[in-house]
């Protein structure tokens, strides 16, 4: 019977999201037939739409953005003039989102005024490696997050052991609970949750549950948000979607977080959902990590959640009793940094800590992403690790989840192979990891894709950690993976058919609006 509901309440939210999108799909028609047909009647019209067309474009190529995002902008704004100065002004302007744009930052201010400085620790930071304390002062500068000590790491290879340690830790909640992740389902994997935060919350727990509505959106309904209520935990979802269209519901929270009473953390790439527990396999095995965090850089954590939480509601409340002196003392001595990006100011944050951990890199670099799709940038750095002699290894999906996206990112091989980067691809089905690790001395695990979604659209956390035995643990899973995926760099040498490297082009120039 509890299967039966479930499966009613996902066809129920199936039936929202086929509305939302045939709504939107409308809407793009209605624009594109404008673009045909307003000429015809009006050249006066279609001289100003033409002028408005290439003022536009020029603003375009004008902004501080990512340049293979202003070409394809300029692109459809130039061939598709009507269709692309709307969807500019909806998506690409973020002149539809003012509002939503100052409301997190306000918020945000207000929690991470509660985080210490810990200027003393990057200070001994700075003594043993410059490199790594110049990593940790950008971050700290940029987002307000600051580097900690006094935090032990667990790195976890299996998601079917995270979520146990997930549900362990929740048993011993005393005063707080907060979970925000872009995809939770209704479903075998939440159950088992779900029934540890009745308790906590029946005894007396501040229980939080927020998800993405997007993200969510084929796997619960609004009976599950209110049958959550019903049992005293508060759950929320963020940005629900409309079928008007506008530039914020681009904007996505893609961030998983598990917090309990500011002492314990969890953060990785995997959603509540069975799939990433492999309790269901439409991708075969489904490959996904995450660490857990016990001590001061919790706080962190805490941090980002209330970025967000507060986003959904009006009132403010005292946040201070979320982050306590804590008595616990770790077992390492190294150095943990937990950060956030957001979609809504000009810091490409997530993208620069990869960057910069690639520049720093000596004598290899290991990456695991579901999609790969980059930028200049990205490109020009992996390459130039390469050719330097640093060995830069990427591992992507054997079995893709989405297809198109997954020729994209095939799209990007030849170009990264001809330079020296070797790619593999996770036979035993899809990788959704994101993590980066070198010299075994640092390492980075959290939420954040190598795609333009991620790196540009979606609100994003990850972990950066150093001298950590978790690590060598990252490392080790690492050459697992390596030994049970098939290196394709072979494959993607030589000369390839005019044919071919067309639609690479093609898929290259599309790859910033997947």
């Amino acid at each position: 019977m509890q299967a039966e509901e479930v499966k009613e309440r996902i066809k129920n939210d199936g039936v929202r999201a086929s509305f939302v999108a045939l709504s939107v799909f409308f809407q793009i028609l209605w624009f594109i037939w404008m673009g045909l047909h307003v000429g015809q009647y009006n050249h006066a019209l279609n001289g100003v739409i033409t002028v408005v067309s290439w003022v536009l474009a020029l603003h375009v190529y004008s902004r501080y953005m990512n340049s293979a995002y202003k070409l394809s902008w300029i692109i459809l704004i130039l061939f598709m003039p009507v269709l692309g100065i709307s969807m500019y002004i909806m998506f690409g302007s973020q002149m539809s989102h003012v509002w939503i744009r100052k409301h997190p930052k306000t918020h945000a201010i207000t929690s991470r005024g509660f985080l210490p400085e810990n200027y003393s620790v990057q200070e001994r930071l700075k003594t043993e490696d410059l490199a790594m304390a110049n990593q940790t002062r950008y971050i700290q500068r940029t987002v307000g997050y600051p580097v900690y000590q006094n935090t032990d790491v667990v790195y976890h290879n299996d998601t079917s052991i995270a979520l146990e340690d997930i549900k362990a830790e929740l048993r011993k909640a005393k005063d707080f609970i907060f979970m925000e992740y872009h995809a939770i389902e209704d479903s075998v994997s939440w159950a088992g949750i779900e029934e540890v935060l009745t308790e906590k919350a029946a005894a007396g727990v501040d229980v939080r549950v927020l998800y993405d509505d997007v993200g969510s959106i084929f796997y619960i309904s609004t009976p599950f948000a209110r049958r959550l209520q019903s049992k005293g935990i508060q759950c929320r979802a963020f940005n629900r979607i409309s079928p008007l269209l506008n530039g914020f519901m681009n904007n996505r929270d893609h961030r998983k977080i598990t917090v309990v009473d500011g002492v314990v953390g969890f953060t990785g790439g995997y959603n509540l959902a069975d799939r990433y527990f492999n309790i269901d396999s439409p991708y075969g095995y489904w490959k996904d990590t995450g660490l857990k965090l016990t001590g001061d850089a919790v706080k962190s954590l805490t941090a980002i959640f209330l970025e967000m939480w507060n986003t959904t509601q009006k009132q403010k409340e005292d946040q201070k009793r979320y982050f306590p002196v804590i008595a616990y003392r770790a077992k390492e001595d190294g150095y943990v940094q937990p950060y956030s990006d957001t979609p809504l100011d000009y810091e490409k944050v997530g993208e620069n800590v990869y960057l910069n951990l690639i520049k720093n890199a000596k004598r290899y670099v290991y990456i695991t992403t579901p999609y790969l799709l980059i930028d200049d940038e990205m490109h020009s750095e992996l390459t130039l690790a390469a050719q330097r002699g640093v060995d830069v290894r990427i591992v992507t999906p054997g079995i893709p989840d989405k297809k198109l996206v997954y020729r994209a990112t095939r799209s990007y091989y030849a170009r990264l192979i001809a330079c020296g980067v070797r790619i593999y691809e996770y036979t035993p089905g899809f990788m959704h990891a994101k993590q980066f690790v070198s010299d075994d001395e640092v390492a980075i695990v959290g939420t954040i894709n190598l795609d333009f979604r991620s790196l540009y659209l979606h609100f994003e956390n990850g972990c950066w950690f150093y001298n950590c035995k978790a690590v060598h643990d990252v490392k080790a899973d690492f050459e697992h993976l390596f030994k049970v995926s098939e290196e394709v760099t072979g494959r993607y040498k030589g000369k390839r058919s005019l044919t071919l490297r067309l639609g690479e082009c093609i898929l290259r120039l599309l790859s910033p609006m997947m």
